[in-house]
């Protein structure tokens, strides 16, 4: 999600070729999830979902062992409008991004901040956790919203929508 964090392992070699890639260039990269249905392109490679999320890789770490260790900030979603045919072993797309994403004032107006914490509080009680209220007050609505959805027991299909 646009402004959430996510850390990831790489190990499959045309994954660390993708952020080679990335870190030699804008550092970013698109994260798509596979056809919920299960299908799969003529090649045999997987369908891909619609929307995906563009992310700005902000810290990189080698194992020792060949992979890499990355955080990836969101930085807003895109639409695919093509994959394009390409020699490198990582998948590319020509993409349509979204851009109220990019535009945190009007984020930060269209949430109901009361709504969302006592939605939050609610969630947190129903599974008996707690949470630090005093570093919640001071997050930003994008922030708590995107905790909330990484957080939240939807699967896959779920938190595509």
């Amino acid at each position: 999600l646009p402004g959430g964090r996510m850390p990831l392992n790489i190990f499959e070699p045309r994954y660390l070729e993708m952020v080679d890639e990335a870190i030699a260039g804008s550092r970013l990269i698109g994260v798509i999830q596979p056809s919920l249905d299960g299908a799969r392109r003529a090649d045999g490679e997987p369908a891909l979902c619609n929307v995906g999320c563009a992310g700005r890789i902000i810290a990189l770490s080698e194992s020792g062992d060949g992979r890499y260790l990355i955080s990836l900030q969101g930085v807003c979603r895109f639409r695919i409008v093509q994959e394009l045919a390409v020699k490198t072993p990582f998948r590319q797309c020509r993409f349509a991004p979204f851009l109220t994403d990019l535009d945190d004032d009007q984020f930060e107006a269209e949430i109901d901040r009361p709504a969302l914490l006592k939605a939050f509080r609610a969630y947190l009680q129903a599974n008996d956790l707690e949470a630090d209220w005093e570093s919640v007050s001071r997050a930003e609505n994008a922030m708590l919203v995107n905790a909330l959805s990484m957080m939240a027991p939807y699967g896959p299909a779920e938190k595509q929508a």
